[in-house]
């Protein structure tokens, strides 16, 4: 073996020598930065859409913050001087459980509640649409006074079912609260953004925050990630990884690739062959609707329902593409007789949970538009 000949082999040895420290120090900094998984307003999720910042910094100012999974993790931490805060995933209870926590001890505190949950935790009050956003506080509710301007931004306002309903109402009806037959405070907030690690850094949304949940000594977060009697599946592999392990992967790919193109054979050009094959419509549908669901994609599948639905919407009620929410939402409640609220959420409301949650959502869609083609 000549000099040169050594001189190469060693010089390959460390670049993979290289390239394999590079790959180990990126998975360890991937490791010990990547966020925590969890669900939406999950107190242990670092996610976007979680509430480990907010979980925090009530800890910090020394309130009890208690995760409860099932309604009887949450009857059982509340007490006359906690907060419950019943956040809205697709995992909530029936009605019949969710009267068990009506009976709770404790103050209230509901993000933007379905109809179920209203009906059940707030039936004082009733939810409508509005066009007006208003940002400043327009009350005298000590929480949003020092927390100031706040952007809910949902077009979904409540205001009290009957005259006799002592409401507060701020932002412009964004944000309500009233004391309950069995002497209990209900705050209602029509949105989840100032919650979320995200939104918080947003205007008054910290302060908003922190002064509605922290009100008692003890908070009772419950936010359910499964429902309820239903075990925790296995986490595989893949779920273990962190989620930037694919990035780091792909450089290696690419690192490799590159090693190769610089030491591999040259060949020569790649000749394009059409091949005589026609795929039928049907079958690209179909075969997308299979990809989806292996993936369980349902919020790329809820998307393309949504958008599909609005684009053949709007010709029919004279919009134009470029049309807003709030007129969308409006034009096809005048046609169709449904609730604005009920049409915002299933047209921009949250990605479906389940597969059961997106065929509802699939037939609800389906029925607006024959109540207008057909009013």
């Amino acid at each position: 073996m000549t000099t040169a000949t050594t001189r190469k082999t060693r010089s390959r040895w460390w670049l993979l020598i290289a390239l394999v420290a590079i790959a180990a120090v990126a998975v360890l900094a991937t490791q010990l930065t990547s966020p925590r998984a969890g669900g939406f307003l999950d107190p242990e999720s670092t996610a976007t859409n979680g509430s480990h910042a907010l979980a925090t910094l009530l800890r910090e100012h020394g309130v009890e913050v208690i995760e409860a999974n099932t309604v009887d993790e949450a009857v059982s931490a509340t007490t006359g001087n906690s907060t419950l805060l019943v956040a809205p995933t697709y995992y909530l209870p029936d009605r019949d459980k969710l009267q068990r926590l009506s009976r709770a001890p404790g103050d209230l505190l509901l993000i933007a509640p379905n109809f179920v949950v209203q009906d059940v935790l707030a039936p004082d009050l009733r939810a409508g649409a509005s066009t007006v956003t208003q940002k400043s506080p327009g009350c005298d509710l000590r929480a949003a006074r020092r927390a100031g301007a706040v952007d809910f931004d949902t077009g979904r306002i409540y205001r009290a079912a009957t005259d006799s309903v002592d409401l507060t109402s701020c932002y412009g009806g964004a944000l309500v609260r009233y004391r309950n037959g069995a002497g209990q405070t209900v705050t209602v907030a029509a949105n989840t953004d100032f919650l979320t690690n995200d939104g918080l850094r947003d205007g008054g949304n910290a302060a908003l925050a922190m002064n509605l949940a922290g009100e008692h000594p003890r908070l009772v977060w419950y936010a359910p990630q499964q429902l309820e009697g239903e075990k925790s599946s296995s986490a595989s592999i893949t779920d273990l990884m962190p989620d930037r392990v694919g990035w780091v992967i792909w450089q290696l790919i690419i690192a490799v690739a590159l090693l190769a193109l610089w030491q591999g054979r040259r060949l020569g050009p790649l000749i394009a062959e059409p091949l005589p094959v026609v795929v039928r419509a049907s079958e690209t549908v179909e075969g997308r609707g299979r990809l989806y669901q292996s993936h369980r994609a349902r919020d790329r599948a809820a998307d393309a329902l949504r958008s599909a639905t609005i684009s053949r919407l709007t010709p029919r009620l004279g919009l134009s593409a470029a049309a807003g929410r709030t007129q969308i939402v409006d034009a096809i409640a005048a046609h169709s007789g449904t609730d604005p609220a009920r049409l915002t959420h299933l047209l921009y409301g949250p990605a479906p949970a389940t597969d059961d949650d997106l065929i509802n959502l699939a037939h609800a869609l389906d029925d607006i538009e024959r109540q207008v083609a057909h009013p």
